[in-house]
């Protein structure tokens, strides 16, 4: 079975949805599809690669002004996906209101083929109002039209599905979580194999490390962190990513960035960490969590983080985020990160954190779960 997979960018971006993208394409290749990933961008490089993959022609003039990953397909783009869509048995997008979502949506809808749209967002509240409105329209003129045009959406958490309620289904939506890899992701065995991951990234000896990992921008919440981390000087803060709102461009001392980390390289960050700091808005479940949870870390984020899957909410400190006030929401962090810094963290409560997310989030059983749904919407031969 020929599966498109279309996403606005590769995995070398680094993004949350970029990531999951690539781990369902290789898990969905694992169950026996032919799977090709179009996406904007330089793709992923390297021979043996278990799809095949296309970069999509694009201008990023909407990041450098506005400071929104939101790549703007050029003609030659359209007609990609449209050839490829072509190809297909079956198309598989992620998010609704990328433009690639959009080309390929409209060249399954006159190729007649099943569409699969994976929502991974809700509403971003940004701080600027005509950003807030834009994205509202968005949301209403592109999106929900996008979402009830398809044969089947999935959900990756609750609050996306919420968000969205019932916008009169074709069928009903599914849920499935995104997964981690717990060959990966796991707890230092030891107090000394954590001494040892906080040397190999020359932390100071004795001060508690809080950790962020995702893009840089303003959904994230770095303005929020930006202030967290001057009120508190008496914690490392560790930033893995990149993008526009460096942190290491604040100047202060007790901020350490890392651009290059990912999947196996990351995993020691994590390990070396007390816990995982997340001001966020706006995002499902954030795959950053489940793998926090997966090394037995604490996860301090926003509310609506917290309530994105009932299950992990007894493992999770939510905390209410007001981009518009960012102070404000600093001090309310900063307390929370006080009274979590203040309780011992003895080594069962790490494993039951990663216990849970090992039998909750596996990408195995995610793949599984797709692999399942798009073999029911296949089309007769």
């Amino acid at each position: 079975m020929r599966l498109l997979v279309v996403s606005h960018y590769f995995e070398e971006r680094r993004g949350g949805v970029e990531i999951v993208a690539a781990a369902l394409a290789r898990e969905l290749a694992a169950q026996g599809f032919e799977v090709t990933w179009l996406a904007t961008g330089p793709g992923p490089g390297g021979a043996g690669a278990a799809y095949r993959v296309r970069s999509l022609a694009a201008s990023g003039i909407v990041e450098k002004v506005l400071g929104i990953p939101y790549p703007l397909l050029l003609p030659s783009a359209w007609r990609t996906i449209a050839s490829e869509v072509e190809r297909a048995d079956l198309v598989l997008v992620h998010d609704a209101l990328y433009q690639t979502s959009i080309a390929a949506a409209r060249a399954a809808r006159t190729a007649r083929k099943p569409l699969v749209i994976v929502q991974h967002l809700g509403f971003v509240p940004y701080r600027n109002a005509a950003l807030r409105g834009l994205m509202a329209a968005a949301n209403r003129r592109i999106a929900v039209p996008l979402l009830r045009g398809a044969d089947q959406v999935v959900f990756i958490s609750e609050l996306s599905r919420r968000h969205f309620g019932d916008l009169g289904w074709r069928v009903p939506p599914a849920l499935i979580f995104n997964g981690v890899d717990p060959g990966v992701f796991t707890p230092a065995p030891d107090p000394q194999a954590i001494e040892r991951a906080q040397e190999s990234f020359s932390f100071r000896p004795g001060t508690p490390i809080a950790l962020f990992v995702g893009r840089f921008v303003e959904k994230k919440g770095l303005a929020v962190l930006e202030r967290l981390a001057r009120m508190r000087g008496d914690v490392t803060f560790a930033f893995a990513g990149s993008g526009p709102l460096d942190p290491a461009q604040w100047g202060l001392a007790n901020v350490r960035t890392f651009s290059s980390l990912s999947g196996r390289s990351l995993a020691p960050l994590y390990q070396a960490s007390q816990l995982l700091l997340l001001p966020s808005v706006g995002e499902g479940f954030p795959l950053v969590v489940q793998e926090a949870l997966a090394c037995g870390l604490r996860v301090l984020c926003g509310n609506d983080t917290a309530q994105a899957d009932a299950r992990a909410a007894s493992f999770l400190e939510g905390i209410v985020v007001d981009l518009a006030r960012p102070e404000a929401t600093a001090e309310l962090f900063s307390a929370a990160l006080t009274r979590l810094l203040a309780r011992p963290q003895p080594a069962a409560d790490r494993r039951a954190r990663s216990d849970f997310a090992r039998a909750s989030y596996s990408w195995r059983a995610s793949g599984a779960a797709y692999a399942a749904l798009l073999r029911r919407l296949r089309p007769p031969a």
